[in-house]
């Protein structure tokens, strides 16, 4: 089996991005980066061409040229005190806000589940208990078709597991050739710490409680939940296995990473890096480009020893079945998930969607790694607010676009079509299955521009803005530095405002501009966020998922990986501007601890509690802070986070934050 040092890297996906043993993109578009520094010139940017209060405060001219502080205070869409960046071993909220922890990884979800025991797991007991990793959360108010603010579904995603961690005795398992002390059974739980939750939740007392005998309540995991493949690649001979000659039978889902909900009320579960937990060999076989393109095999895990659908060499085609958006109903507990084809297979982050002004449903979606690509999916159906029933599968037909970034301004959407343009079966797409399943290769003979890690993306329905985070691309070389990045290695990312042209999601020709270029305002070459109206500490690095509350404004929760210490801050939950003299200044509104990364930002309807999700907490970048100075383990953890008692090892969770008194988050 071929094998990938990914020893030097503490997070998995920030592994495998930074390798520089994985092919990448061998594309030859222009860059974003390109794009931009064409638009945007060095000295158009210095001047304001982006924004005055995104360079101003670089430039050291924003505080005046907006007028002084108070001006800004006035103007300011959000009112909490900033906390003060840091990293230490617990989570921080803004003061006057409490931050509960609601649920956490073990934790029971069914009436007959039994209490989490770290010294005494299984893959049964997991398997009725809260998975690994939360990442993205949707909340659906119930019951359905209401705006209740106080009873709801969450629906949470459980992107991957940490071994270390995990389970007693272990070491870090990345990049370990041997993948020392793992056993059948340890795999088994680490399958069922996969995939997602769907938890009742309902107030009680003023305070958010899971309610374990809930008929919706459920787990999804990677080995126990049969999943249907519909749509262009079912049935497909690239979707067939020996254990699935008919290719329309998937178990599990994997790498679940940001997600969204429907306007008909089903979650959306986005499968991000599946290539991690291939290994094999894939030399000389007819697809070895095409899962090259995708890094597959990754060989992150070991569940390749004793399940042979995650060994290419005996089931190339297993790989294929992965990389999908699956749609959940999670109003019945006993429906099959559906792997929808037609909106493509890459590396998904995130599936937000919006109903556009002629019913057509579009679907926002990133390919979260470097120099890959932007997506949306417009559905061929119309939604029908009145017919839940007939919603149910408009994700099965529809046009796949790709992004392409134009130095004008403008965003072409180029339709991944087989016979339209170069995706013709002479090139190697003899039909709309192996576009779709082999999106990355058509969106390359497409030309589209490939971006600096494209990962959550937002409509914001009262504007028509669409936000892009691009968190960060530390294979920016010297030639490539811009007015935007001016400086080799981008490693702040900055986030992309698309407005859709006339309002009109469906358009194939939007326009773009930059909201923010994020970066330390102390370094005077980065495009930074500050906002003078409250401290210099408002400014963050590696924008990764948002979410726009029901007035319409933008929060973002970061993801650094181990670099944090490049920031001075561990990660958590910015408020940031989007319109007016403060565009582009931001606020810190919510820290995690030591270790861990922000995920699944999501607000109740009347916007009084807001879900984020504290993922692996004492995990990245702990060996560079002082007094955390190890690798953590299970017996020797940066943090013992939530819980904070001995034997007990980190556990991530789901953090409910309230106004106290009641009210508004950030008014």
């Amino acid at each position: 089996m071929k094998k990938i040092d990914l020893s030097r890297f503490s997070c998995r996906a920030e592994a495998y991005e930074a390798s520089d043993d994985i092919p990448t993109n061998r594309s030859d578009a222009p860059t974003i980066g390109d794009v931009i520094n064409r638009r945007f010139g060095r000295r158009d940017v210095l001047k304001g061409a982006l924004g005055v209060a995104a360079m101003g405060a670089v430039a050291g001219t924003g505080l005046a040229a907006l007028g002084g502080k108070k001006a800004l205070a006035a103007s300011a869409s959000y009112s909490f005190t900033e906390i003060e960046h840091g990293v230490d071993e617990t989570h921080h909220v803004a003061p006057g806000y409490s931050a509960d922890v609601l649920i956490r990884w073990g934790d029971p979800i069914f009436a007959d589940a039994p209490e989490f025991d770290p010294m005494n797991q299984s893959a049964e007991s997991q398997a009725k208990q809260f998975g690994y990793n939360n990442d993205y959360i949707g909340y659906l108010p119930l019951p359905y078709g209401s705006d209740n603010a106080e009873r709801g579904l969450l629906c949470v995603n459980h992107e991957y597991t940490n071994e270390e961690i995990m389970f007693p005795g272990l070491g870090k398992q990345d990049g370990d050739a041997e993948f020392a002390g793992m056993t059948q059974d340890l795999v088994d739980i680490e399958m069922a710490a996969h995939g997602g939750s769907v938890i009742e939740i309902a107030k009680s007392g003023g305070a958010w409680q899971v309610v374990r005998d809930s008929e919706y309540n459920r787990r999804i995991t990677a080995s126990g939940t049969e999943m249907e493949l519909t749509g262009p690649a079912a049935g497909h001979d690239l979707m067939k296995t020996s254990a699935d000659p008919s290719g329309t039978k998937v178990m599990g889902t994997i790498n679940n990473c940001a997600g969204g909900m429907t306007p008909w009320g089903t979650y959306l579960m986005a499968e991000e890096n599946f290539h991690g937990y291939f290994w094999g060999d894939v030399e000389g076989h007819p697809q070895q480009a095409a899962m090259e393109r995708y890094g597959v095999p990754g060989a992150w895990y070991a569940w390749g020893a004793f399940y042979d659908r995650f060994d290419v060499s005996k089931e190339p085609n297993e790989a294929n079945r992965f990389g999908w958006i699956v749609e959940v109903d999670p109003l019945d507990s006993t429906s099959t998930p559906k792997k929808r084809t037609a909106l493509g297979r890459f590396k998904h982050e995130g599936g937000e969607s919006v109903v556009n002004g002629d019913g057509r449903v579009v679907v926002y979606m990133g390919d979260d790694q470097r120099f890959d690509y932007l997506y949306k999916f417009v559905t061929a159906g119309t939604y029908n607010p009145d017919d839940r029933a007939a919603n149910m599968d408009l994700l099965d037909e529809g046009t796949l676009y790709v992004a392409k970034f134009h130095e004008d301004g403008k965003v072409e959407w180029m339709p991944l079509v087989q016979g339209e343009g170069p995706l013709t079966a002479e090139n190697g797409f003899p039909d709309q299955a192996t576009v779709v399943t082999q999106a990355r290769l058509a969106a390359d003979a497409l030309g589209a521009t490939p971006l600096d890690r494209p990962e959550d993306v937002e409509p914001n329905p009262q504007t028509g803005k669409v936000y892009v985070m691009l968190t960060n691309n530390s294979r920016r070389k010297p030639e490539q530095v811009d007015a935007v990045n001016p400086r080799a290695e981008n490693r702040f990312g900055q986030i992309v405002e698309i407005t859709a042209a006339n309002g009109d999601h469906g358009s194939t020709e939007d326009t773009w501009d930059m909201l923010v270029v994020c970066g330390d305002p102390a370094d005077g070459a980065v495009g930074a966020m500050w906002n003078p109206a409250t401290s210099e500490n408002g400014w963050f690095a590696c924008p990764d998922n948002c979410a726009v509350d029901n007035q319409g404004r933008l929060w973002i929760s970061t993801d650094q990986g181990s670099g944090w210490s490049r920031s001075g801050t561990a990660d958590g939950i910015w408020a940031l501007e989007t319109e007016g003299e403060l565009r582009g200044t931001g606020m810190m509104f919510f820290r995690v601890p030591i270790g861990a990364e922000m995920c699944g930002p999501k607000f109740t309807p009347d916007d009084t509690t807001l879900f984020v999700a504290v993922q692996h907490p004492a995990t990245d970048g702990t060996k560079a802070y002082p007094g955390f100075e190890r690798s953590s383990t299970f017996e020797d953890p940066a943090t013992r986070w939530p819980d904070f008692q001995d034997g007990v090892p980190p556990r991530p969770s789901v953090v409910a934050i309230t106004k106290e008194g009641g009210g508004k988050i950030g008014s």
